[in-house]
Parts: structure tokens; sequence; C-alpha cells
């Protein structure tokens, strides 16, 4: 686990604006600052990598960070920013909503759209940044949670911002622990946000959105399972085969493809953790015919064959 410490100590007054405007930049994406004072401006973030994401701890006088269409028409990949405020309130405006998040709650801030974000008082922000690729995989459709406000005042989402904060003080003598507590919050916070259900919706959505989540946490239950299918699923959820079907289509996947990269996703993971499981085991522990199967499928998903994986990514 790589940890990175930057501050404006050594800056010059004059150059404190453009110093944090670039270690901003570094740690995040592009950005736009709005100083109160850029001469007297301090500022001091702490960085950890920890495999598919990093986590920070940004702890600055106000401040306003502007997302503009500029920074964003040369990017490739999609990330999101979760920030926890931790001591004065925070303004966000993306997607046509804008919100007031005060300590005790957090943000999902989308990367590739604008977006504005200030806080009027000194502040002391805990972020954590992830690709969309790596927080889909666990949560259907994150996009439904930007500019929502998350309230951690209790259950996992307090659970969430809780290991955020553990994890902010991890000892570096950790670091061989840190891309498995990286994939584990990023589970912590699927699971927060899937508890926080619009209420907006109308009865009919709500229901059918149940019926999906439920669904999926069957099939994530049951990934060892060799009579994981639609017809156990449905079975499952007390719902009939073709309701099942029709759920899924609005994830632009069929049930069996969900079920076949869930399992190759728990598989990946067991694979960077697990050294010492052969991979004929792990392609049969996720029911894979053989380890020829496996091996295709897992490199059409990933890009890696699963031997290169473990190299590239165990703890």
């Amino acid at each position: 686990m790589e940890v990175t410490t930057r501050s404006t100590d050594q800056a010059a007054p004059m150059r404190r604006a453009a110093h944090w405007e670039r270690v901003i930049t570094e740690t995040y994406f592009p950005l736009h600052l709005t100083f109160h004072n850029p001469g007297t401006f301090t500022g001091r973030l702490e960085q950890r990598d920890m495999g598919d994401v990093s986590i920070s701890r940004l702890r600055t006088e106000p401040l306003q960070y502007e997302r503009r269409p500029n920074h964003i028409s040369h990017t490739h990949q999609e990330e999101y920013l979760i920030t926890v405020p931790r001591r004065s309130p925070v303004e966000f405006r993306q997607l046509g909503r804008e919100v007031r998040c005060d300590p005790g709650g957090f943000i999902l801030e989308r990367g590739d759209e604008p977006y504005r974000f200030a806080y009027r008082a000194a502040n002391d922000l805990s972020v954590l940044k992830i690709s969309r690729r790596a927080l889909a995989e666990k949560l259907r459709d994150p996009d439904r949670f930007c500019a929502r406000i998350i309230d951690a005042g209790n259950g996992i989402p307090a659970l969430f911002t809780s290991m955020m904060n553990q994890l902010l003080s991890l000892p570096v003598s950790r670091a061989h622990a840190a891309s498995v507590f990286g994939r584990q919050i990023v589970e912590v916070l699927a699971l927060a946000l899937d508890e926080h259900l619009d209420q907006d919706e109308s009865a009919r959505t709500a229901v059918r959105a149940g019926h999906l989540r439920r669904a999926e946490q069957v099939i994530r239950q049951s990934l060892s399972d060799p009579a994981l299918s639609p017809e156990f699923v449905a079975e499952a959820c007390g719902i009939s085969k073709r309701y099942l079907h029709e759920l899924f289509s609005d994830t632009n996947k069929t049930v069996s493809q969900f079920i076949r990269e869930a399992r190759l996703i728990a598989a990946r993971d067991l694979i960077a953790t697990a050294r010492a499981v052969p991979m004929a085991e792990v392609a049969y522990r996720h029911v894979f015919s053989d380890q020829a199967q496996f091996s295709r499928l897992f490199k059409a998903l990933f890009g890696q064959t699963p031997s290169d994986w473990r190299r590239d990514n165990s703890a």
C-alpha cells in the first residue's frame, strides 16, 4: 500500500493556488478551484492506494471545485468520488440536482459529468475514488445515486463511513492487506447504497426494483451451487421465470449472463486473495465445466488470463 502526503506547507504564497490545483488533479482528476484567499490558503491531503480504489483524507480551508466540460472531453475512464464531510457541510450540484450534505452523510459524484462542489467553512473530508466498472460489478446502475444525500446515521451506511475512517488510519505495515480491504469497502459501499432507496419511486417501480434486488442477492449467495439457473432464481424469489427475464431486461443482461459474470467476479476475487488455491479448484468452486472454459471466459471479461491476474493482483 502506497501512502502519499501532500500539503501547502512548502509552497510559496504566490504559488499555493497552482500547487494545490495540481495536487487535486493528480489525486482525483482535473478540476477548477476557486479560493477565498489564494495567498493564505492551507491544505493537507493523505492518499492510500488500495487495489481498485484509493482513499484520501482532505483537510483545507473553504474551497470550490468545478468539473467543467473541457476537463471531461478527453476522459476515457468513468470514475466516481464518494465524499464524506466530517467537519462542515458541503454543497453539491450535478445532473440538475443541487443538495447540501451535512456531516453524518455522504454523496456520490460522477467524474465524467460536470459538477460543482463547495464548502464555505474549513473542512475535513474522507474521499473514496472508484472506477464505474468496479462499482457497477457490485451495484446495478450506480448513476441513480449521484447527487443524492445518503444518511449515514445508522445501518450499513454508518458502517461504510466508519470503515472509511479506519482505513485512513491503517498502518503502513498492513500494506499486504490493502487490496483485500479495498475490495471489502466496495462491497460495503454497494450494500449501503442498495439500502438507500429513492422515496420518490412509485409503488409499482419500487416493487419491481425490489424483486430485481432480491434476484441479484439470490444469485450472489448461490454462486457455488451447480443448480443455479433462471428457474432456480425464479423459484427462490417466488416469481415466474418470464417475469424474472423481464426484470433483467432492464439491466441489458440476461439472467444467465448475470450469473456467469457474477461467478467470474467472485472467482477473480478468490484468485487475488488465496494464492494457494489451484486454478482448477477456483474454476470448480465457481461451477465452470473445465479450466480451459474458465480461462477463456475470464480473459473475455477482464482482459487477462486468471494466471496473469493472480500475478498482478495477489495481496
